[in-house]
């Protein structure tokens, strides 16, 4: 089961990275005359750290998935686990964008 589960969530966690890159390039992209005073180099090590807390984050699903794995409803949830990755992939998206609403209309962090 745990295989399984590995199977599953880490080529994933190449789309959901995928995901919440496209939101901050779009971000940086759209208000690039604008954000431009705001990311800094100083940004640089607090953008790493919430990469780092993102994916850490999606390692919540690994509990999820082997509960619902270990129960009787395995065979329904091989086919619906897709499901969860895309809540948590909008959830993530959705978080990152209000960071990046925050840093770009209200400025850096201090």
């Amino acid at each position: 089961m745990a295989t399984s589960a590995i199977g599953f969530w880490e080529p994933m966690r190449v789309v959901y990275n995928s995901v919440l890159t496209t939101v901050v390039v779009g971000f940086l992209v759209a208000f690039w005359p604008g954000a431009r005073e705001y990311i800094t180099w100083l940004q640089v090590p607090r953008m790493i750290v919430l990469a780092v807390m993102a994916n850490v984050c999606y390692c919540a699903a690994y509990p999820v998935d082997l509960f619902v794995q270990y129960s009787g409803f395995r065979s329904a949830w091989m086919g619906l686990r897709w499901v969860l990755f895309l809540i948590g992939t909008l959830f993530a998206a959705a978080l990152a964008s209000l960071i990046m609403a925050d840093l770009v209309f209200l400025g850096p962090l201090d």
